[in-house]
């Protein structure tokens, strides 16, 4: 079958944001997103706000921004849209606004699903693990101008999806445990079908096939459904990276949406200059993907085909330095420089757990860090040391 990959300007990006709705008291999920929409859909001149929309449960609603050139222009609109959501969280009075991979020790089965028809249907066929799904993330779309680079590019960020998984990582709690994961959303994810890591395609016509397999024997009605931790996206024209878990600051948002804007264009350069990009054997993303849930800003990855291993944070930094030329063309530099805030001062999953420690072990102390960080940022926060500058 053919898939049409939509025109989109080169490196341009937007972002989707999913956030999670408490009980200002209890610090539970709450689920009054439908209550939050009708507000917000009121004023808006279509049917439905154009960019503020819902999730599978109604706990959540999703920031997704409009395309721009910049990400600190995105960053600013998904803010614009967060101060719109929350001046209705803080009329209704009751409830609080939070961001990370996981809740800390909310239930599945006190979820509410959103009633629609291809939530129910993924529910129906994924059961236990479907309605475990209690997990928010952060998306990353970057533009990329000529389809046949897609999968390439694609490929390529696979190397790279340990340290955006570590950067990220925000979800060592599952249902009030201490998994000793700093991201278990990124291994609780994956179980959904066409979740997960994407499959080695030659071309795009071999993704074509490959979706065309899938819609005939039943797995998925049309390509959206894939799934895939880094996925083309043809509607938009697009690479989507959706590795990341849910993080709680602007500034984080930032920092992720710089690190992938600058990773696509820096392949797309190369890949204009005649270069074969560097692509990791499955066995070893897949070790990666595990390491970087597992220890995250600790991890050791395996960095080139000969099998090389370095500390993440480590690769990160010297990251930073080759994309710097990138980000200047871009204007995002500000924001790039934001990631070794996270890595001196402590990724998300590292805060909160400096928080449990210093509560005894308290939980409603964590989802409280975690609404004032989304209100106040990690500046506002005791103890979170250099990630505060």
């Amino acid at each position: 079958m053919a898939i049409e990959f939509a025109r989109s300007a080169r490196s341009t990006v937007g972002m989707e944001w999913e956030i999670a709705i408490v009980d200002r008291a209890t610090g539970e999920l709450a689920s009054v997103a439908d209550r939050v929409l009708e507000v917000l859909d009121a004023g808006s001149p279509g049917e439905h706000h154009p960019f503020i929309t819902s999730e599978l449960l109604t706990n959540t609603v999703e920031l997704v921004s409009d395309v721009h050139t910049t990400v600190a222009a995105t960053v600013a609109d998904l803010e614009g849209q967060l101060a719109e959501v929350r001046a209705v969280i803080d009329e209704l009075g009751e409830y609080e606004l939070i961001c990370s991979g996981s809740h800390p020790y909310s239930q599945w089965y006190h979820q509410q699903l959103t009633d629609k028809a291809r939530y129910h249907k993924l529910i129906e066929r994924t059961r236990w693990w479907g309605r475990n799904m209690m997990i928010w993330g952060v998306h990353v779309h970057v533009g990329i101008e000529d389809r046949d680079k897609a999968l390439p590019i694609l490929d390529g960020l696979l190397a790279y999806l340990p340290h955006l998984q570590a950067l990220s990582a925000s979800s060592p709690f599952w249902a009030g445990v201490e998994t000793g994961y700093a991201s278990n959303r990124a291994l609780m994810f994956q179980q959904l079908p066409t979740a997960g890591l994407p499959y080695p395609l030659a071309d795009w016509a071999a993704y074509e096939r490959y979706v065309d397999d899938l819609i005939r024997t039943g797995v998925i009605e049309d390509h959206s459904e894939v799934r895939w931790d880094i996925r083309p996206s043809p509607r938009w024209g697009t690479v989507e990276v959706r590795v990341c878990d849910g993080v709680s600051t602007a500034a984080e948002i930032g920092a992720i949406g710089a690190l992938v804007q600058c990773l696509v264009e820096w392949m797309s350069t190369r890949l204009d200059a005649g270069e074969t990009l560097t692509v990791l054997q499955p066995w070893y993303i897949r070790e990666n993907k595990w390491r970087a849930a597992r220890y995250g800003m600790d991890a050791e990855v395996i960095t080139d085909v000969a099998g090389t291993e370095r500390p993440v944070a480590d690769d990160l930094r010297d990251l930073l330095t080759t994309l710097a030329p990138i980000a200047d063309r871009l204007g995002c530099a500000a924001e790039l420089q934001q990631v070794r805030a996270s890595l001196d001062g402590g990724a998300s999953y590292q805060r909160q757990l400096r928080v449990a420690e210093a509560a005894d072990g308290d939980l409603t102390a964590v989802v409280a860090h975690l609404a004032r960080e989304l209100r106040e940022g990690v500046a506002s926060m005791p103890g979170t040391g250099p990630s505060s500058s």
